[in-house]
């Protein structure tokens, strides 16, 4: 059995477990996820947009499901194995619409696509490269399932897609050319843009890439081309890139956890976000022997470490700060006059979600002081 699943299930539903959790442990809370849930749900029926949130930031089969309750209309996945894992069914089933917003290109990874494509209803992979065109036309006649497509725009980014204009127009008539392949339409994230601090810049800078996408959408239009998906956006403009009236359906993923990233982007936003701190790693101090300073037990292994360090929420005095301290602990330091005992619990806000969520196998579902469940995370370490 995973252990993470099974450490602490024996404090599920017993009033206060939450401070008896074995640590470090990622802790969700339920009420400030469901909130953010919903409200980006009533986000996208008040825009008339579509919520296809994306899984790589959760990995999760419990969280993919809770979304789609609330009404988005599927899911994306970074990767193939992240796909496979949501698709995978569990009693209740997995997820029946996925959109792949990465290429898939090597033969043995094109093959696991096609058997994916053959198990749920509705698959779309992204594709920025002719040679990848011709590859997977070639693989779906084999398999006898045609496959669907999104044209992946570089909007600025330049981490994936093709360039906006001609190369992107042929790339679109190679692909609705192939009997195999089914065009629905364009993908382009400005991930280059969602932490703008500025509000003002981040407007303006996302409506101009918005601009590009929409041109792009209306020259294969002219052509006759099938655009009936405009897939894009994401956390740090969601509340900026409907005005362009391009999109037909919302990427996202941070908006259900928020971090430091987000939380600082957030403070500057002009349109404060709506969406709550429901993400935090759960901490115990293991050692307090040096004047200002305590040990806990969760370091580099608990946290990414693209960002600064995350945040203190609750557990130490104020003034107190996060540093990390080795592999297996971080330290804290403390205002003069302050100390923790050995076996405090804190709690710290993740400075990058995705990426901490990658280092653990389950999330410990939490309403105010009680453990209510536990949910792996299938898709953890499914980076091929």
């Amino acid at each position: 059995m995973n252990g993470a699943l099974e450490t602490n299930r024996a404090l599920i539903g017993k009033p206060g477990s939450r401070a008896k959790l074995a640590t470090p442990a990622l802790v969700l809370d339920l009420d400030a996820f469901e909130r953010n849930v919903a409200r980006m749900a009533e986000h996208g029926k008040a825009a008339g947009l579509a919520i296809r949130p994306h899984a790589k930031t959760h990995k999760s089969l419990a969280v993919a499901k809770a979304q789609i309750a609330a009404g988005a209309i599927g899911i994306c996945c970074a990767k193939l194995g992240e796909a496979e894992a949501m698709a995978a069914k569990d009693k209740e089933g997995g997820i029946e619409s996925i959109l792949i917003t990465s290429p898939v290109v090597t033969a043995q990874a094109i093959e696991r696509l096609m058997a994916l494509n053959g198990k749920i209803s509705d698959l779309m992979v992204v594709v920025d490269n002719p040679l990848n065109v011709r590859a997977l036309a070639a693989a779906a006649a084999e398999a006898g399932r045609p496959l669907k497509l999104l044209i992946d725009l570089d909007v600025g980014l330049h981490r994936t897609g093709i360039r906006p204009g001609a190369d992107a127009l042929a790339l679109a008539e190679l692909a609705d050319a192939a009997d195999t392949l089914e065009l629905k339409g364009l993908q382009a994230y400005a991930g280059h843009l969602m932490h703008i601090h500025d509000f003002a810049e981040r407007r303006e800078k996302s409506l101009a890439a918005m601009k590009v996408l929409g041109e792009m959408r209306d020259m294969l239009k002219e052509k006759g081309l099938p655009c009936d998906i405009v897939s894009g956006g994401g956390t740090g403009t969601y509340n900026i890139d409907p005005e362009a009236n391009v999109l037909t359906e919302l990427q996202g993923g941070s908006y259900i956890f928020m971090d430091k990233q987000y939380h600082d982007v957030a403070q500057g936003n002009g349109a404060s976000f709506p969406f709550e701190t429901a993400l935090s790693v759960q901490m115990t101090v293991v050692s307090a022997n040096t004047k200002n300073l305590a040990t806990t037990d969760a370091g580099f292994k608990s946290f990414s470490t693209d960002a600064d360090p995350p945040i203190l929420l609750s557990g130490a005095p104020e003034g107190a700060g996060y540093f990390f301290f080795g592999d297996e602990q971080g330290g804290i330091l403390l205002p003069d006059g302050t100390r923790l005992e050995i076996g405090s619990t804190l709690t710290a806000m993740t400075p990058h979600c995705d990426p901490t969520v990658n280092l653990y196998d389950a999330y410990h579902v939490v309403r105010g002081d009680t453990l209510v469940d536990i949910w792996p995370i299938e898709a953890r370490g499914r980076s091929a």
